[in-house]
């Protein structure tokens, strides 16, 4: 069955160029040209990936994304304006997956769906619970726990989380962490490895200003330091 993807974009000639070269891959494509009509096809069509257009008529891009991160976990590519470097944090803080400024090829596109579909969304199968003192990570089920309370991650956090954890008291740079998040043929900005810690630490520390359970190893990465059972 062909992945689902949903392009949401009010210029046509854009819209239809990356769904020319997405449907050339094999990908079955739909298109929403503004943020209501956008946030109505996902919530029907249950995509696998959007691509997601920050400057839209009526609901802007960003407020899509709010609303989505608050009943899916879909993987959502952001395309920018190039000036808008504000907008991609934000967007990334809001819940994107990844960003591509306009004007992009859609060669790079498309190799960036690619990598973020091949991930998948789960390790492999019967791969074992992690369990420490705080946290509870059951990789199959792809949920979260600390202290018994449940913890709502998007999928590219539940995937960082998961990799920092299975390397626990071993600092990982942002460069591992993509090649093992991301994948070894992504060439975006390095920085959505913060912003994206940043969000885990809101949802998982006591005090996200003072992370005892992922910290920063100053000019090396990071390291997973809650205790195994």
């Amino acid at each position: 069955m062909n992945r689902k993807i949903l392009v949401v974009e009010d210029e046509p000639k854009v819209s239809e160029v990356i769904r020319a070269y997405l449907e050339r891959e094999g990908y079955a494509v739909h298109t929403a040209a503004d943020g209501l009509a956008g946030l109505k096809a996902a919530r029907v069509l249950q995509p696998d990936l959007i691509v997601l257009d920050i400057m839209l008529p009526g609901l802007d891009g960003l407020e899509v994304l709010r609303q989505l991160r608050q009943e899916s976990d879909v993987y959502v590519l952001l395309l920018t304006a190039r000036a808008d470097e504000t907008d991609k944090i934000v967007g990334l803080t809001v819940g994107a997956d990844d960003y591509l400024t306009k004007p992009f090829s859609p060669r790079e596109l498309t190799a960036r769906v690619k990598a973020i579909l091949r991930r998948g969304r789960g390790s492999g199968p019967g791969e074992p619970v992690l369990v420490f003192r705080r946290l509870r990570i059951d990789v199959d089920a792809r949920q979260v726990w600390k202290d018994g309370e449940p913890v709502e991650l998007t999928a590219i956090e539940f995937d960082l989380l998961h990799a920092l954890a299975r390397h626990r008291g071993s600092v990982l740079s942002r460069e591992q962490i993509i090649e093992q998040v991301w994948g070894y043929d992504y060439y975006g900005d390095e920085r959505v490895v913060d912003v994206h810690i940043g969000r885990i630490r809101k949802k998982i520390e006591d005090d996200p200003d003072a992370p005892a359970l992922i910290v920063t190893v100053r000019g090396a990465g990071y390291r997973f330091e809650d205790t195994p059972q």
